[in-house]
């Protein structure tokens, strides 16, 4: 069904390309997560944009629990990277943003909420864990994500594509 969508929103209407979706949806033949993998692999077909915009309706808002986290969620979106995850659970370990597919995590660091000794340590054993299960985590702080986001989005899009499945 989404390399059909996908073709579909190359030769339609948007509005069409919407309805088309709606009626995948009710038919309960719809699957977001397969778009997305798709779309992951189809960046340049004549359909993709399309496609992108009309299933974001299908998106469930993206739990936050900081401004820091909305503000790194709107660069990546921003930047045209896939969409992640946010407040998933791996390992017994909530991860702030996650891309599963290529198996990264951001941890994102403020001091207020890292800077005891106890914490520090936690989050050693915790990059650790991950790092045994095959994830890789890399660490953004607020004020350098203030500082440059911009360089902060291309080191997060260099990540991705050393996994083989991020952006161009």
């Amino acid at each position: 069904m989404a390399r059909t969508l996908l073709d579909y929103a190359a030769t339609v209407r948007f509005e069409r390309l919407e309805k088309g979706i709606e009626r995948a949806e009710e038919l309960k033949v719809f699957d977001l997560a397969d778009v997305d993998e798709l779309l992951a692999r189809t960046v340049g077909h004549s359909g993709h944009s399309r496609l992108r915009r009309a299933i974001e309706l299908y998106r469930p808002a993206p739990f936050t629990r900081s401004g820091l986290e909305r503000r790194f969620l709107e660069l990546v979106e921003q930047a045209g990277l896939p969409k992640p995850v946010t407040g998933f659970n791996e390992l017994g370990h909530e991860l702030d943003v996650y891309w599963p597919q290529q198996r990264l995590v951001v941890e994102l660091d403020v001091y207020e909420t890292h800077g005891s000794p106890a914490a520090f340590e936690r989050d050693r054993l915790r990059q650790e864990d991950l790092l045994l299960a095959g994830i890789r985590m890399t660490r953004v702080t607020g004020p350098r994500l203030k500082r440059v986001p911009g360089q902060v989005i291309e080191r997060v899009r260099r990540l991705l594509s050393q996994q083989g499945l991020g952006a161009a």
